[in-house]
């Protein structure tokens, strides 16, 4: 029995969040009667509670001037109710003068919810008067337990018939497509007519063309276009380069004087053959 409870909770708690734009952490005002049913049946913590019946993360327990008001003039048999009230966060009520607490918590929830509240009270008319008005879910007690009332076929009939008309085209959504439609027209108009002229000009200047004799340069086949030649490679820069030295470098010098010494001994020894073998000869004779 339980799980189904919590399965019918948690299915209320999705139809508020999808249509009507309830988010957490979920805020929940409490009347007299509530804090009153929570004391007496001994239900602690009681944010604790309500966001067990919500699944959600810690709510937000709020009350209204009124209703602490309302509290203190029932007298001591409510002084613990009014005890725990007074811990709870205050809404800022628009009247000046106090209200009944019935009426205070209406004025706050106003035509259509404006502050996503869900509305905790053990009042049966307050209950009745909120199934009436879209976007409220109740909060009730019933003995140690607390319940989450399903979305009344009033509220369910306004989520229908507020889809439905969003399917369908609004007055001024109509007059918009029709100013749309009658720019896309007067564009369409003036392309074909622009297009029109250009083909006209076309043919013309196809006629004007065949009409000219062949001009000497198409004759010469000479082509219009530049031809644009390849680069090639260039040598260096003179001014860049370094100039070249007259002065032969050193180890060619030694080189030279090697061979130039090389051929002065050869020559010598040439020579002193020669002279011997003349004396060789003389001796001879």
């Amino acid at each position: 029995m339980r799980v189904k409870r919590q399965k019918c909770h948690r299915k209320s708690v999705r139809f508020y969040t999808s249509c009507f734009g309830f988010r957490q952490p979920f805020k929940v005002l409490c009347d007299g009667t509530f804090v009153h049913h929570l004391i007496a049946n001994t239900i602690k913590p009681a944010d604790t509670a309500i966001s067990n019946i919500l699944s959600a993360a810690p709510v937000k327990l709020f009350t209204t001037r009124c209703v602490l008001a309302e509290l203190k003039r029932l007298g001591t048999s409510y002084f613990q109710a009014l005890e725990a009230a007074h811990q709870l966060f205050t809404v800022s009520c628009d009247h000046e003068k106090n209200k009944s607490a019935d009426a205070c918590i209406k004025d706050v929830i106003g035509q259509n919810n404006p502050e996503h509240f869900f509305v905790a009270t053990q009042d049966t008319d307050l209950r009745k008067k909120f199934q009436e008005i879209p976007g409220v879910p109740i909060i009730f007690g019933l003995r140690n337990s607390l319940f989450l009332e399903p979305p009344s076929a009033f509220q369910r009939q306004f989520v229908k018939t507020s889809e439905e008309a969003r399917l369908h085209m609004t007055e001024l959504d109509r007059k918009m497509l029709q100013k749309r439609s009658r720019y896309r027209s007067v564009d369409e108009e003036a392309n074909n007519s622009s297009g029109e002229n250009e083909d006209f000009v076309d043919q013309k200047i196809g006629i004007q063309d065949e009409r000219k004799p062949p001009t000497a340069r198409k004759a010469m086949s000479v082509k219009d276009r530049v031809q644009f030649k390849r680069k090639k490679a260039k040598g260096p820069n003179p001014l860049s380069c370094r100039k070249k030295s007259h002065e032969k470098p050193k180890l060619v010098l030694e080189k030279e004087k090697k061979d130039s010494e090389n051929s002065a001994r050869s020559r010598s020894r040439k020579r002193k053959r020669s002279r011997g073998g003349k004396k060789i000869a003389e001796k001879d004779g």
